[in-house]
């Protein structure tokens, strides 16, 4: 859950989150196999995700999908409200616990894997009678937790300097659950263990940077595969009392900076200082950061680009997938003015591009992409190009090369690549590329275009 204030009564906002699976023992961002892309589609329905993973998902090569919070929550049409759990039970307005099933035997069925967002930190502000049928009060959750079980601040988290503040007080005004007790620690293992049975391959713990590592750690611990993989939500903010890689030990965290300074970098500088990005610009080891252009949080704040920025956000994403760094989310979500306005149809997806569905998974450019990454997985940059402003080229070993103009003209070049000699379907484009014995091939770009070639697509 991102920190933010909201103008609303009662600030009830939380962020959403999954995660991956991987061996007991391991923490990294790429997971076993060749498929470490996720696609989040953000507040979809658990059949319509289900659908996706058959027809979309998995033909594109995305090695997971991440679902929104599938536990009860309070009622409400904002998208929020997945984020304020009123009990453990499979209840939400995305599906019951049998489509929940289904939708994880589906998308497995269809090679995909589930990540489950997670939201352990704290529960709903407020009362009423949730998605379920529960009875609540705030601090009262009938036959989960009381106010015993909460931590002793009662009041908003104010000071993020003050490491105490920022793990024992409110985040926007939720009841926040005292994860040090060991009642609490066996109830958030007892609801991760119930989504393991049914399937899931990995957790995304929202608000991982409210609670304390150590207490994560013995949450994990207890689980029935204590190895699973998770990726943790833990904001960078510098001068903060509580840095992100203290949860590096648990299992991946997500690298906020990184699509930060992609908003950067594509509005208001140059391609060209990408030729080090990642660790070289100062985060956290590839190897365990999870990497996105923009989540549900951020392309509302509007500190990452967003499907509001057009070829600067596809652009942006196509790099992502061709750099070889972290473990990459792809935000799937839905048109938005309202910033709190919940999924068009109850989260019910139809058709894609209509009722307000992007889509973002599904679009050619990025989802060509993916089988790109799949293929090139393990190997180095190589011959990387620029014009020292927004044209870009490089390639991964002898496997892929991908070349970016994001400049306002076109760009005609001979691009030098190490793939082997012969026919390439540029997979941006559809068009059929050749590559001479030198490995050198001649292309035009347009503005805001790419080229991209790999030895898994050698005809159109």
């Amino acid at each position: 859950m991102a920190r933010r204030t909201l103008a609303a009564a009662l600030a009830l906002v939380a962020g959403a989150s999954v995660a991956l699976t991987v061996p007991a023992g391991t923490a990294q961002a790429a997971p076993p196999g060749g498929k470490d892309v996720t696609a989040v589609l953000f507040e979809w329905r658990f059949d319509s995700i289900a659908k996706a993973c058959t027809d979309t998902l998995g033909p594109a090569g995305y090695g997971y999908v991440q679902v929104s919070p599938p536990q009860e929550h309070i009622q409400g049409g904002q998208w929020w409200t997945s984020y304020q759990p009123v009990s453990y039970k499979i209840a939400g307005r995305l599906g019951d616990r049998a489509a929940f099933s289904n939708m994880v035997n589906t998308c497995h069925a269809a090679g995909v894997k589930v990540v489950a967002d997670s939201v352990i930190n704290h529960m709903a502000a407020g009362d009423g009678i949730g998605t379920g049928g529960s009875s609540y009060t705030k601090y009262n959750y009938p036959g989960i937790y009381s106010g015993f079980d909460m931590d002793d601040c009662r009041s908003q988290i104010s000071n993020y300097g003050d490491r105490a503040n920022v793990q024992n007080c409110e985040l926007v005004g939720l009841a926040d659950l005292d994860t040090g007790e060991e009642y609490v620690r066996g109830r958030i293992a007892a609801y991760l263990n119930d989504l393991l049975s049914l399937g899931v391959d990995g957790f995304r713990i929202d608000a991982a940077k409210h609670m304390p590592a150590g207490d994560l750690a013995n949450i994990k611990s207890r689980l029935t595969n204590p190895g699973v993989y998770w990726k943790q939500e833990a904001i960078y903010g510098a001068g903060e009392a509580v840095s992100p890689s203290e949860y590096l030990g648990n299992g991946d965290v997500q690298e906020f900076r990184y699509a930060r300074d992609l908003k950067r970098v594509f509005n208001n500088e140059n391609l060209a200082y990408l030729r080090n990005y990642g660790e070289g610009w100062g985060y956290m080891e590839s190897g365990k950061s999870a990497v996105f252009v923009d989540n549900h949080d951020t392309e509302r704040g509007g500190d990452t680009l967003s499907y509001k920025d057009g070829a600067n956000y596809t652009l942006a994403n196509v790099f992502m997938l061709a750099w070889p760094y972290g473990s990459p989310d792809v935000h799937s979500g839905y048109e938005w003015s309202d910033k709190d306005a919940g999924p068009p149809n109850g989260g019910t997806v139809n058709a894609c591009y209509s009722n307000g569905w992007k889509c973002q998974h599904a679009w050619r450019e990025i989802s060509s992409m993916v089988a790109f990454r799949n293929t090139t997985r393990g190997q180095a940059v190589t011959n990387w190009w620029d014009n020292g402003g927004d044209q870009i080229a490089f390639g991964r070993g002898s496997a892929g090369y991908v070349a970016i103009n994001h400049e306002g003209s076109s760009l005609t070049r001979t691009f030098q690549t190490s793939l082997p000699g012969g026919t390439y379907c540029d997979v941006q484009n559809g068009r059929t590329v050749t590559v001479n014995g030198s490995g050198q091939f001649t292309a035009t770009l347009g503005s805001n275009t790419a080229v991209a070639l790999h030895t898994g697509a050698r005809t159109c």
